[in-house]
């Protein structure tokens, strides 16, 4: 197990690059398994998360090659449908939550797929209905495997229907789009999720030969075709990291760029932190944090407090709640948090209770932040990230009190954010990655 130490209390000033989109990485690589031509995919970042995918691509019979530190190549042309029902690939399934994206893909060209129940984040229920009901209208049959806890799926040929998603669950909508490319007539998907990673997931399909319209919209229309070729395609920066070196720089910052942001992907994500009292300028494709001496959480305009809640798309998005939490606890003035699409995801709170910050967790979906306007700041302390977004927001923590604190289990970090103390500490954190026996 590896640990953080962190030396709190040092400015950040410079520019950083944000990494390539996570959760679009994980989509468009299992959409490689739609095709038995060579597929490109570039500014993939080096997480555990992907890399676990791509190698479980691997063992079923994909080729991957490295083109250069980022850029892959994918070729499904040889895939091993015996041993997606091999203990092995069960269990790796059991470990990784971007397994599930690869039902769609498997069931729409193979007509059959065999993937365990996915692992990832312990942050509340995520249920996979969404994803089984739409298959069930294309067609597919599934069962449940108890004592495996495997969902085998199967269908001659899926056949194209329309269907209203009862919830707009991205990689529900993502496993839906992948199984009907392929399916006989067209499929109208309505309460789709729209988040730029499905968009990018339906450009790179369109690419490929698919027929999608209606693409950043949350009615698609998709028209099957008989077979999918080759494309090459480029993620979008990872706008959840631009969100997470925003809260740093807020905190700790002395003026730092984060460069190439693709800002019309960012959604609302910048006016949120503006809504905190953040001043963020943009210039070009670039975002600008100066220095933060004080900031000032807006009210409403009938002077009503400040309540930020997570929304699909084009809301917030639930995997900043956490950062923008943290952020607030060194703002003038007070705030609601409303995180309602999970749980057990501010349960992290009490980590930041104990390091001086005045937070009223009011139930496991609300949480009140009372901000110190900088008159106390954060005592260091020792934690363990639970999950990769609230390890993020740790670490943000971290860098602002005083002291030195330790954050255990960060492989829960690793996970969705590549090589992240170097590159902090090139701005001028001071983190050190520790072994722990």
């Amino acid at each position: 197990m590896e640990s953080f130490i962190i030396d709190g209390g040092h400015r950040l000033s410079g520019f950083i690059v944000p990494q390539g989109a996570k959760n679009e990485a994980l989509e468009v690589i299992c959409a490689t398994l739609l095709t038995d031509e060579e597929v490109i995919i570039r500014n993939i970042p080096n997480i555990l998360d992907v890399n676990n995918l791509i190698q479980l691509l691997r063992d079923i019979g994909v080729r991957v090659n490295r083109l250069s530190k980022n850029d892959y190549s994918f070729r499904a042309n040889n895939i091993n449908l015996d041993y997606l029902t091999s203990k092995e690939f069960v269990e790796n399934c059991s470990s990784l939550r971007g397994s599930v994206i690869m039902f769609g893909p498997l069931l729409g060209r193979f007509g059959r797929a065999t993937v365990a129940k996915p692992g990832g984040d312990k942050i509340g229920r995520r249920r996979l209905d969404t994803h089984f009901l739409g298959f069930k209208s294309l067609g597919a049959q599934f069962v449940h495997s108890p004592e495996r806890d495997i969902y085998e799926l199967r269908a001659e040929r899926l056949k194209g229907a329309y269907m209203l998603l009862d919830e707009a669950s991205i990689t529900g909508t993502a496993n839906i789009i992948m199984a009907a490319v392929l399916a006989e007539g067209t499929t109208t998907i309505y309460n789709a999720a729209c988040e730029p990673y499905i968009q990018q997931l339906c450009r790179l399909l369109n690419a490929m030969g698919a027929r999608i319209s209606g693409i950043a919209s949350n009615l698609l229309t998709i028209h099957g075709v008989e077979q999918l070729h080759s494309a090459e395609h480029r993620l979008l920066p990872d706008m959840i990291e631009v969100g997470s070196f925003i809260g740093a720089a807020a905190m700790m910052g002395d003026g730092v760029r984060i460069k190439d942001v693709s800002i019309q992907n960012l959604g609302i994500i910048p006016d949120m932190f503006r809504r905190l009292g953040i001043k963020i300028t943009e210039e070009n494709d670039d975002l600008i944090i100066p220095r933060q001496e004080h900031y000032v959480i807006e009210s409403f305009i009938d002077g009503t407090i400040m309540t930020i809640n997570d929304a699909p798309w084009p809301g917030l998005t639930p995997d900043l709640i956490s950062v923008l939490l943290v952020v607030a606890t060194q703002a003038r003035g007070s705030v609601l948090f409303h995180q309602k699409m999970f749980e057990s995801r501010l349960f992290f709170v009490d980590k930041l209770i104990d390091m001086g910050a005045q937070i009223i967790l009011c139930d496991p979906h609300r949480a009140v932040v009372v901000g110190h306007d900088r008159t106390r700041t954060l005592r260091a302390g020792r934690m363990s990230s639970p999950d990769i977004r609230a390890g993020i927001a740790l670490l943000i923590a971290a860098l602002s009190a005083n002291g030195t604190s330790r954050i255990d289990n960060i492989a829960q970090i690793d996970r969705g954010y590549e090589d992240i103390e170097n590159r902090l500490n090139a701005l001028g954190a001071r983190i050190k990655r520790q072994e722990i026996c």
